[in-house]
C-alpha cells in the first residue's frame, strides 16, 4: 500500500511539475514584458473597454496579498478606474496561469472549462459592481 501511494505521489508531483515549471516562465515573460503605465493605459477611464480588458490582462497574473496590494495602487494612481482594478485583482486569483495549469492538471476538460468561465464572469460581475457602487 505505501509504496503504491508512493509511487503515485511522484508521478503526480511530477506531471504538476512540469506544468507549474511551464506556468511560472510563461508568467515572468509576460511580467517582463508589459509595463504598468501599459496596462493603466489599457484600462484606464477613457477606455470603455476597461473593465473586460482588466479581466483579460489579469487572467494570467498572479495575485497574492503582498503583491496585489501595491500593484493595484500604483495602478489606480495611474488611472486606473476602480472596477477595472477590482475585476484584474479577481481575475488574477482565480484563474493565474499557475492556478489554472494546477487545475487542468488535476481534473478533466468539461470541468476545468467551467472553473475558466465562472472565473471569469465572476471577475467581470465583481468590476461592473464595484464600479458602478464606487461613484466613479
Amino acid at each position: 500500500m505505501v509504496p503504491e501511494v508512493s509511487k503515485k505521489s511522484k508521478k503526480n508531483g511530477l506531471f504538476l511539475g512540469k506544468w507549474m515549471i511551464l506556468a511560472f516562465f510563461i508568467e515572468s515573460l509576460m511580467v517582463a514584458s508589459l509595463s504598468q503605465e501599459v496596462v493603466a493605459n489599457l484600462v484606464g477611464s477613457g477606455n470603455t473597454l476597461a473593465i473586460p480588458l482588466a479581466v483579460i490582462v489579469g487572467v494570467p497574473a498572479y495575485m497574492n496579498g503582498y503583491a496585489a496590494i501595491p500593484l493595484i495602487a500604483g495602478l489606480l494612481n495611474l488611472g486606473m478606474m476602480p472596477g477595472a482594478a477590482m475585476a484584474f485583482m479577481t481575475a488574477g486569483a482565480v484563474s493565474s496561469i499557475p492556478a489554472a495549469i494546477a487545475v487542468f492538471a488535476l481534473v478533466r476538460r468539461p470541468v476545468f472549462a467551467v472553473y475558466i468561465c465562472l472565473g471569469l464572469i465572476g471577475s467581470l460581475t465583481a468590476g461592473y459592481v464595484y464600479q458602478l457602487t464606487s461613484g466613479w
